[in-house]
């Protein structure tokens, strides 16, 4: 039975967070190459099945030798070459040497490797021309990483370093999440699509291109559809049949008479599970779930609010999609200017970072475009947080900036 929509109103993050991620699982699972896997989040863990360096290899071009024959003007005997990929098959004995290079094996027998500039080729013998130092400049084998060890655990993001890790390991494929399909729909009569020419009460929509390139960096595949205007019709028609695993509106997600993606929806059986979150910007987002099972998430119209909840509410989703780890990572961050007493919402503020600390941007307002586009976090503050001064401890969420 759900519950009254005035319990489901004004919900903290946390707790609609955690509302709109109950029973949200991964998408499915699918094989790719490391070639076509970056971006994506791993179904499986990667282990190691062998260790690395699977040998003791050398660290530098030198001489293989003994450390009991180590010492300053001390004459050896060459017997061989190792060489990275075809190594020494002999023993190295007492009073002998074997010509070794980066990334080869050591010989048997061998504990240590003398640099080159440290020693003197003669005809058949190598001279050590210095007293060797502690140093053995071997990698011992296992030093990267043994036999059995977890490299990568399921849920981690892959990046261009993971993969390298991954075929360190021997991999040439992985199992990752299938990149959960997001529907995009911008809605309201008085957004204009970009390049084309607006009428005078309009404005050019912006939120749907971050919003698109927010999902896509993010690992979901951005479904973007027509905007709709503030016709009940138009919306239902634009999100009756989209195949996603998550459909996101923008706009049209207040109490106002033109306010009509909920009445829409109403109609494809949607039952809420967050009605409002007591946050600052961002206060008329929610959430629900349609009669076919299909999720949606309503996020406001202005951009800094639509951005704002994508950060605390869109990326965790997508993120437990994919089977990941859900929620922000905040950073503690020290203040560069006083700020003042806040109110009854949680405030997201967006901030620079300069070399002072963390400093909010003086205009809040929802709607700028150009606050957000200079911000490199979010500066949090919470619901009734009294004033604070400059140096203390603040926390931020640091926004990728690339």
């Amino acid at each position: 039975m759900s519950q009254p929509v005035d319990l489901l109103k004004l919900l903290s993050v946390e707790d609609a967070r955690a509302r709109m991620l109950a029973g949200t699982g991964r998408t499915g699972v699918q094989r790719l190459p490391l070639d076509r896997a970056d971006g994506m989040s791993l179904a499986e863990p990667v282990t190691a099945f062998r260790d690395q360096p699977p040998f003791d290899g050398s660290a530098m071009d030198g001489w293989a030798v003994r450390r009991a024959d180590a010492v300053k003007d001390a004459v050896l005997t060459i017997v061989g070459e190792s060489a990275a990929g075809r190594g020494f098959d002999g023993q190295l004995g007492p009073g002998e040497a074997v010509r070794i290079f980066t990334g080869a094996s050591v010989p048997q027998g061998g504990d240590m490797v003398v640099i080159q500039e440290e020693a003197e080729r003669l005809q058949g013998v190598v001279r050590l021309t210095h007293e060797p130092g502690p140093k053995s400049h071997i990698r011992r084998a296992g030093g990267d990483f043994r036999s059995g060890a977890v490299l990568l655990e399921a849920g981690t993001r892959l990046d261009p370093w993971r993969l390298s890790l991954a075929a360190a390991a021997g991999r040439a494929e992985v199992a990752v999440s299938r990149a959960p399909r997001i529907a995009l729909l911008a809605t309201g009569e008085e957004l204009a699509a970009p390049g084309t020419t607006p009428g005078p009460q309009q404005i050019f929509e912006s939120g749907s291109v971050g919003l698109t390139a927010m999902i896509r960096r993010w690992g979901g595949e951005a479904i973007r559809l027509d905007p709709a205007g503030d016709d009940e019709a138009a919306i239902l028609a634009a999100l009756c049949d989209v195949e996603a695993d998550l459909i996101v509106t923008v706009g049209g997600a207040s109490v106002g008479d033109y306010d009509l993606v909920k009445p829409a929806l109403a109609r494809l059986g949607l039952t809420l599970a967050v009605a409002s979150v007591n946050v600052r910007p961002g206060k008329p987002t929610w959430f629900g779930t349609l009669g076919d099972g299909r999720r949606v998430l309503g996020l406001p119209g202005n951009p800094a609010s639509a951005f704002v909840c994508a950060e605390l509410f869109l990326k965790p989703l997508i993120a437990a999609l994919q089977g990941g780890t859900a929620g922000p990572r905040m950073e503690p961050a020290i203040l560069a200017e006083d700020l003042p007493a806040n109110g009854a919402r949680e405030h997201w503020m967006r901030a620079v970072m300069t070399p002072n600390g963390l400093r909010a941007l003086p205009d809040q307002d929802s709607s700028l475009v150009t606050v957000f586009a200079s911000a490199d976090a979010l500066l949090r503050r919470a619901a009734n947080a009294p004033a604070a001064v400059t140096g203390a401890r603040v926390d931020m969420l640091r926004l990728d900036r690339g």
